[in-house]
């Protein structure tokens, strides 16, 4: 493989960014909205300014590998696809914010914080609206598939992977919400809900879109297409949960201790706690779903963290499963193209190496 994992993804990142422009641009004369509708243009224009302002486009990358390891001509289908789960992604964008009452997301307002600015006299239209919008995104991103001018039966084999990818992610967040009621989640816990609420949709959905438009067929590869994205899908929770308290808030766009206050049972919190006792622990723990918990109180606990090795093990586990991934990838080289298997054998130490 000549490009490294960082310039294929600026380069796919790059060329979507201006299609996903585009859609938005010619989104308004396809959207069947009353001619009075002022709200409508609200959520769309909201909907449009989140998704084109940020993230890195992982999934569009591993859609376009995916199709590259069967074939290096171009595959009708991508661009549609391409749409699909990036306007999914945004769906959850906008509902995990509210759900987690964020008022940033990639370096500007959430969609949520955006309606409560508009409406700061209406709350209950402010949440209704953030609601409809991400609603809107997810029903956009599944027309998007069924108006794609391909063969019926790829169109229907394509809304069928993206239909199942969100109800698998639904689930997620609900297991998410469930697991910090309970005391002690172990690992095994901790990766259910990682696999459910992110490499399902995110690894997974990308996975058998790109195998699907270049006319193979993911469910004959069914079993090592799910441990690969469950693999890389544990380690981009982790690193989500790593950087949540040893990341850089500028770089990432949103502030860090975010899980401390919402007392989430996070990778990185449960290995702090295990890792802990006396008064540190308690002082742990008094923050630990404290809204109110100060910058200067997550500093101390990231210090704590660092003292007692959390930070080295998360890095740790992050490269041991990484290294499981490309395992994984490294039996596809007898069937599928050396370039493209390379890239997923490369990929998920690199992603869990990015800063941001």
């Amino acid at each position: 493989m000549t490009e490294q994992p960082p310039d294929r993804v600026a380069g796919y990142e790059r060329r979507f960014n201006t299609l996903f422009a585009e859609y938005f641009d010619t989104l308004g004369t396809t959207l069947d909205a009353p001619s009075f509708s002022r709200f409508t243009p609200d959520c769309v224009e909201l909907l449009r300014d989140l998704s084109l302002r940020g993230g890195k486009r992982m999934r569009v990358v591993l859609l376009h590998e995916a199709a590259r390891l069967v074939t290096d001509e171009p595959v009708a289908g991508l661009d549609a696809a391409a749409l699909s789960v990036e306007l999914l992604q945004t769906h959850g964008l906008v509902h995990d914010d509210l759900i987690d009452d964020s008022a940033t997301r990639r370096g500007g307002p959430s969609t949520y914080y955006a309606f409560r600015e508009k409406f700061p006299l209406h709350p209950r239209a402010a949440l209704a609206l953030t609601v409809l919008a991400g609603d809107l995104a997810l029903a956009l991103s599944l027309r998007v598939l069924l108006e794609a001018r391909l063969p019926v039966e790829l169109r229907q084999a394509m809304v069928e992977v993206q239909t199942r990818a969100a109800a698998d992610t639904f689930v997620g967040q609900i297991v998410d919400l469930e697991r910090d009621f309970t005391a002690a989640p172990d690992d095994d816990l901790l990766h259910t809900v990682a696999d459910h609420k992110s490499a399902r949709y995110s690894v997974l959905g990308p996975l058998r879109l790109g195998l699907l438009a270049a006319g193979a067929r993911p469910d004959a590869h069914e079993p090592e297409l799910s441990r690969y994205a469950r693999l890389v899908g544990i380690c981009g929770q982790m690193r989500d949960d790593y950087l949540d308290l040893f990341g850089d808030a500028a770089a990432m766009g949103k502030p860090i201790g975010t899980d401390l206050r919402e007392g989430r049972h996070t990778y990185t919190v449960v290995r702090l706690l295990s890792a802990v006792s006396g008064p540190e622990r308690a002082f742990v723990q008094q923050a630990l779903g404290d809204p109110a918990c100060t910058p200067e109180t997550v500093a101390e606990i990231r210090a704590i963290a660092e003292r007692a090795g959390v930070a080295d093990r998360m890095r740790a586990d992050m490269r041991r499963y990484a290294e499981q991934a490309r395992e994984v990838a490294a039996h596809w080289r007898p069937r599928w193209r050396e370039d493209a298997v390379a890239f997923f054998e490369r990929l998920p130490r690199w992603s869990v190496e990015r800063t941001a």
